[in-house]
């Protein structure tokens, strides 16, 4: 039907008849000569259609924006002083013999080219969003970068096979989206949060190598780089260490970007611990563009009169922070208004701070702030020098249980680094968070849970502790980590089915409830299973990041809302008490739901 992409043609065609096909971006009417811009995915191209065609110029003057058009056109050079060097094909015009309108279009909700419109009218027009050149570009992206990594894959050895979307419920961290099944009572699928059995079984059954780009299903709590369906790079491999995987991993990506952005990055990813990333960032996926560093101050402040610092220093599992920043003596008072009432989202209960005026004077004259008078001279002086602070600085704290001061410090100079520009020359800081703990405790349930996964395997000489101390056991697992955003993790796999069986203990999961949940993979790791392990990669937030995004919803073609709904189709949606009784399923109405009916 048509000869070419409007966005590929150049002066290189010229004097060529061409056929186009694609969309009205706009229409101009220019004394008598109709100019149409037609967009299809490759660009622009523009029209002109005269009235010595009359034909083809009454269709015209019907055109409005988007109606769909095929048009046979003779390429031409453009006027001196109308050409547009910002488009491809903006050194040529086409002039149009024929111009056929292929179908109408109503009047779009919004213009293609306007640059604020809501994400709810998007995501229910997302047909016509789609259009828009920012969203066109986003998915040829996504598709060149999945393209990049499957050839790497390929090269590496790596076989691509796929793992059951229909599996049993499994305990992997968050809830699952259960299946009813129809030809089997009460029971029911789960859709996979991740191929992670599955690969491991591969590696059991010999395919020593092993990768899959999935989708996997979460239903939690959504944020901006969250989805309730979303795609993995998924990577399993035998006879392997960490180091190996690092490795491959790394180059993976690093060949990414060169293919897809030309960009070169660092040789050799940077490697931190866990506990270093959480004492320095308070996170454990920091931003290494924010030159801003916690200064751990518990030790110091445990005898200080400031109860708000004292008790959290004397606390079990407390801390208090400080967060110097460089010239914040010019903060208002509304500012750091604001930077208090950001840091309650996280828990804390408020933000106290010093600003220094001249730091030879340890009193209230030269350290401004109510809190100086309740902190003894030898505090004073090790706030100074431990957080090298200079006249005209601004000192923040963090102080309760060490979590809540690590989440809301650790995002605080995450915000304070980008909002006042106290950030290296760095456009792209990959990491590698290494040395997690095994567990972390659950103080509600008073239990213990995997940082990863149950099948994560313990630092060689941990494994006493998983009886003794599970707080003291450190894994086998590693997190890449590009500008503050997790890319992907992964662990070397238990391959010994006692030392599995040790593990769920720890957790608390009993023999029957680990047979009845995880009995296949255990039955599979006594017959040979080969020392593996692996990494997942977020396919989205790679391309995400890639794609200088702030969600993940602009790289999907059909995403969900943060509240777990797809606009456009109206999903999810209810069903008929038909397919409701084929599967066997009486909804239960609460009394809530039915005042709100």
């Amino acid at each position: 039907m048509r000869t070419h992409y409007c966005g590929e043609l150049n002066k290189s065609h010229e004097n060529k008849e061409v056929t186009l096909c694609g969309w009205a971006h706009r229409r101009r009417d220019h004394g008598g000569v109709i100019f149409i811009d037609l967009r299809d995915r490759e660009g622009l191209a523009q029209i002109v259609i005269d009235p010595d065609t009359p034909e083809a110029f009454k269709i015209a003057e019907k055109i409005r924006n988007e109606f769909v058009l095929k048009v046979t056109c003779k390429v031409r050079l453009r006027p001196e002083g109308t050409i547009n060097l910002n488009l491809p094909s903006g050194e040529i015009e086409m002039l149009a013999s024929e111009v056929e309108i292929l179908n109408e279009s109503l009047t779009p909700p919004f213009m293609l080219d306007d640059e604020i419109i809501s994400e709810a009218v998007r995501l229910e027009y997302r047909f016509i969003d789609l259009r828009r050149e920012v969203m066109q570009k986003n998915l040829k992206l996504r598709h060149n970068t999945s393209k990049s990594i499957r050839n790497f894959l390929d090269q590496e050895g790596f076989i691509e096979l796929e793992t059951p979307i229909l599996n049993r419920s499994t305990p992997e961290g968050a809830r699952d989206y259960l299946v009813p099944s129809r030809v089997h009572y009460g029971e029911f699928f789960a859709l996979p949060q991740s191929p992670q059995l599955f690969k491991q079984i591969l590696m059991v059954s010999g395919f020593d190598r092993y990768y899959q780009i999935p989708k996997c299903f979460r239903d939690e709590d959504l944020r901006a780089d969250r989805q309730p369906e979303f795609t993995q790079i998924d990577i399993e491999a035998s006879f392997i260490n960490e180091e190996e995987i690092i490795e491959i991993s790394e180059n993976m990506i690093r060949q990414t970007y060169l293919d897809v952005l030309n960009i070169n990055l660092s040789e050799s990813f940077p490697k931190i611990t866990y506990k270093d990333a959480m004492s320095r960032y308070g996170s454990d996926k920091p931003d290494l563009r924010v030159t801003l560093e916690l200064i751990d101050m518990t030790e110091e402040m445990k005898s200080v009169d400031f109860k708000v610092f004292s008790s959290a220093a004397n606390m079990e599992n407390g801390r208090v922070a400080a967060l110097r920043v460089p010239g914040g003596g010019d903060l208002s008072r509304s500012e750091i208004d604001a930077y208090t009432e950001f840091v309650k989202i996280y828990g804390a209960k408020g933000l106290a701070y010093i600003k220094i005026n001249d730091k030879t004077l340890l009193n209230e004259e030269g350290l401004q702030s109510p809190i100086v008078k309740n902190i003894h001279i030898k505090a004073l002086e090790a706030i100074i020098k431990k957080t090298k602070s200079e006249n005209g600085d601004l000192i923040f704290f963090g102080a309760d249980k060490a979590k809540i001061v690590n989440e809301a410090m650790g995002s605080l100079r995450v915000k304070i680094g980008h909002e006042k520009k106290h950030l290296n020359d760095m456009e792209w800081a990959p990491l590698w968070v290494v040395d997690f703990p095994m567990f972390e405790y659950d103080e509600t349930l008073k239990t213990w849970n995997a940082l990863h996964h149950p099948f994560t395997a313990p630092k060689d000489g941990h494994e006493e502790f998983l009886d003794s101390d599970p707080g003291k056991c450190l894994s086998r697992a590693y997190d890449m980590v590009i500008n503050g955003w997790e890319m992907g993790g992964g662990s070397i796999r238990i391959n010994n089915s006692d030392l599995q069986s040790k593990v769920f203990k720890a957790l608390g999961i009993s023999k029957e409830e680990a047979k009845e949940k995880f009995g296949f993979l255990l039955d599979a790791l006594q017959y040979g299973a080969p020392p593996h392990g692996g990494i997942a990669f977020g396919f989205d937030r790679i391309v995400t990041l890639l794609a200088g995004s702030d969600s993940i919803r602009d790289v999907i073609a059909f995403p969900k809302t943060q509240k777990a709904q797809c606009l456009m189709t109206q999903s999810p949606n209810k069903v008929d008490e038909k397919q409701l009784k084929e599967l066997h399923i009486k909804l239960r109405t609460s009394n809530t739901q039915k005042k709100n009916d």
